[in-house]
């Protein structure tokens, strides 16, 4: 998909994630990646539906001193949710070429990091846009926007929130 749109004074979420979509975890301020974790993850599309692929990722206090003890290393996946766990997107749209259970929900929070796509997203991903905090909203006041694939032509739905800041 190209860049999703963008909208000023609004923040941007998504519900669940197309296969293939790439993110990574990034430690927050004061905090390092334990070293030898990939802060990588990915969500692939399995037998049994989607799932994010992780390879472990912890961050550690900066100022704390590591202990030479050994340290396990971890690698795990998350199973697939049943279709009732699954978070259902705002607005429920026909995708003829995904089912819900072949998307994967939101990635697991990992202490003291934040996590970020890698774009591109792909065919099929639902942003959820909603007007910041503190901002005129004019109705309305969210909205979703939708990468589609209609004859070949690979673009976002229109989005229709809008928010400003006069005043």
């Amino acid at each position: 998909c190209p860049d999703p749109p963008r909208t000023e004074f609004a923040d941007v979420t998504a519900e669940v994630y197309a296969p293939g979509t790439k993110m990574y975890y990034a430690c927050d301020s004061g905090y390092d990646r334990k070293s030898g974790q990939h802060p990588g993850i990915q969500c692939i599309r399995g037998q049994q539906g989607a799932f994010w692929d992780y390879s472990g990722f912890e961050c550690i206090d900066k100022n704390t001193l590591l202990s030479t003890g050994g340290t396990a290393e971890l690698h795990f996946t998350q199973k697939p949710e049943s279709k009732a766990q699954s978070p259902a997107p705002q607005k429920q749209e026909d995708f003829s070429e995904f089912d819900q259970k072949d998307f994967c929900g939101p990635p697991k929070t990992v202490p003291h990091a934040s996590v970020r796509v890698k774009k591109p997203y792909y065919v099929g991903q639902v942003l959820n846009f909603k007007c910041q905090s503190g901002y005129d909203k004019q109705p309305p006041t969210s909205g979703t926007s939708t990468c589609k694939n209609v004859n070949g032509n690979i673009s976002w739905t229109p989005l229709s929130v809008r928010c400003t800041n006069d005043s």
